[in-house]
């Protein structure tokens, strides 16, 4: 994993299997079945790296021969929240590697002429405050509906939030960061910027169209 100076809450996950698997992710011509399995993979290694952080507590086992010592994840089961619909491509990745995850579900869209995001639904489990969070979306480009996403979160009681992308541009890291400054965020790529309609360059297109076939 990687971090740089300019830009304090982005890691960017620069495995190797990670950084050949974007590659096949951008290309124009992977096909919808593919570029799903994609995702679903990157997904599942970035958690990998994400999850280094969470707190451990000593917990008993019986093995075969004797009884000791083991670890396991401490506090509330960890929550996965994709924002729809982009974000549902990742979340079976991260529960093969977290199966008893919760999943909770945040509804965005980009109006296209403001490029500002609108909400439609929001669901989270109750007790949000003792819950660590991965919010999950392919693509954070302008940052207008990550930071809605998280403030949305917080309001329902949410401290501990992270933010897993594939991709990232600058002004979408900045913007996030400027409004939520305790998110950290995990991409594969922080791409050069934004194209004058909001998408990320070289980026991968539109991920729920690519995703869903709806191109």
């Amino acid at each position: 994993m990687g971090t740089t100076p300019d830009f304090p809450t982005l890691t960017i996950v620069g495995h190797p299997l990670v950084q050949h698997k974007l590659r096949l992710l951008r290309d124009r011509e992977t096909p919808t079945k593919i570029f799903k399995e994609l995702v679903d993979e990157i997904a599942m290694l970035m958690a990998y790296e994400a999850t280094a952080g969470l707190s451990l507590e000593e917990a008993p086992v019986e093995t075969p021969l004797e009884r000791t010592v083991g670890y396991r994840v401490s506090g509330k089961k960890l929550t996965l929240v994709p924002i729809l619909r982009a974000g549902l491509g990742m979340v079976e990745g991260v529960l093969r590697l977290v199966p008893s995850a919760r999943v909770g579900h945040i509804g965005l869209y980009r109006d296209h002429d403001t490029l500002e995001p609108v909400d439609y639904y929001f669901k989270v489990p109750g007790d949000a405050a003792e819950r660590d969070f991965f919010l999950l979306d392919p693509m954070l480009a302008t940052g207008g509906s990550a930071a809605s996403a998280v403030a949305s979160l917080k309001r329902a009681g949410a401290t501990r939030i992270r933010f897993l992308c594939l991709v990232a541009a600058p002004e979408g890291v900045r913007r996030l960061a400027a409004a939520h400054r305790d998110v950290q965020v995990y991409c594969a790529s922080l791409d050069r910027g934004l194209n004058p309609q909001g998408y990320i360059l070289p980026g991968l297109g539109d991920a729920g169209d690519r995703l869903f076939g709806t191109r």
